[in-house]
């Protein structure tokens, strides 16, 4: 039996519906792996060719789970059938829980949390997929601080495994433990962190990075030297630059500012050539250039 919606909160089983906003690389990962779990979603976005393109993005990377025998036919066709879109924040307010996966910018997501509250049901849960930004000072502008919580998702979310849950000093207990339950039905592990400036994963990630890039203006190493050095000298996946790419420049110094901002240390200082790559518009992969020129058939570094 599901049990009842109380006053302190919503259970994880009572978590049935999912509001995503934001279409772009994080929104559509975060519907993908929801409505797989067997949750209906709504995904929401300002701009309706971003919720097409996030709908097209997600049948193509379905069909792909599909062909490497991750996922049946049958799966892939469910899930589809339980995502819907919606341009208007009351078609998203009726959801149970309800998560913010919008650019990484206080400003933006403040105000999206401003439109949202008025649509929201009393027990619906709020979560922010926020990679650096305070959970306790955004759950301070909604009308629910109890009911507030941080869930970081990693990129890309269908692949990575762990989900970083964030507790706001106002987050209770059932909010948290209901997160808990939903995260273990993706499939997923969670890793608790403390609301501290960019939380566990990108407070060390994205000073590596930024390091790296400070080793490139210094003129430590060029690009490929620097990547082919930590990919085979420390055995990373990718090369800090490369990931950076990934990532996204703006995304990447966005946090290094939280950082330096929120601990005031020098040694989170951003690297100038990091804010001079993000002011040209070279974000890395998403803007077709950053580190790398992604133009041809093979990335070609840009320095």
């Amino acid at each position: 039996m599901v049990p009842a919606i109380g006053i302190i909160g919503v259970t994880a089983m009572a978590i049935q519906s999912v509001g995503v906003i934001g279409a772009g690389q994080m929104g559509n990962g975060i519907a993908h792996v929801f409505a797989l779990a067997g949750y209906d979603v709504v995904i929401q976005d300002v701009n309706p060719q971003a919720v097409e393109k996030a709908l097209s993005l997600i049948d193509r990377n379905l069909e792909r789970q599909v062909s490497r025998d991750k996922i049946s036919a049958q799966d892939k066709a469910a899930a589809l059938t339980r995502i819907s879109s919606a341009t208007d924040p009351a078609q998203v307010g009726r959801c149970d829980l309800v998560i913010e996966a919008a650019t990484e910018n206080e400003a933006v997501k403040i105000k999206i949390f401003e439109a949202l509250l008025p649509h929201l049901k009393p027990a619906t849960i709020l979560a922010s997929n926020t990679s650096s930004i305070s959970i306790t000072r955004l759950a301070g502008r909604t009308d629910r601080p109890e009911r507030f919580i941080g869930v970081h998702f990693m990129n890309p979310v269908p692949v990575m495994q762990l989900v970083e849950l964030i507790r706001g000093i106002a987050t209770d207990d059932a909010t948290y433990d209901a997160l808990v339950e939903v995260v273990a039905r993706l499939g997923k592990t969670v890793a608790t962190a403390e609301d501290f400036p960019a939380f566990i994963v990108n407070r060390i990630l994205v000073p590596m990075i930024n390091e790296a890039v400070y080793a490139l203006h210094e003129g430590v190493g060029d690009i490929r030297s620097i990547d082919e050095s930590m990919k085979l000298g420390a055995n990373h996946p990718m090369g800090p630059l490369e990931l950076a790419d990934f990532i996204g420049l703006d995304t990447c110094l966005s946090i290094m500012n939280v950082l330096h901002e929120g601990l005031g240390d020098t040694k989170y200082r951003p690297c100038p050539l990091l804010a001079k790559y993000v002011a040209a518009g070279w974000l890395g992969r998403k803007s077709g250039r950053g580190f790398y020129d992604y133009g041809g058939d093979t990335p070609v570094p840009t320095r």
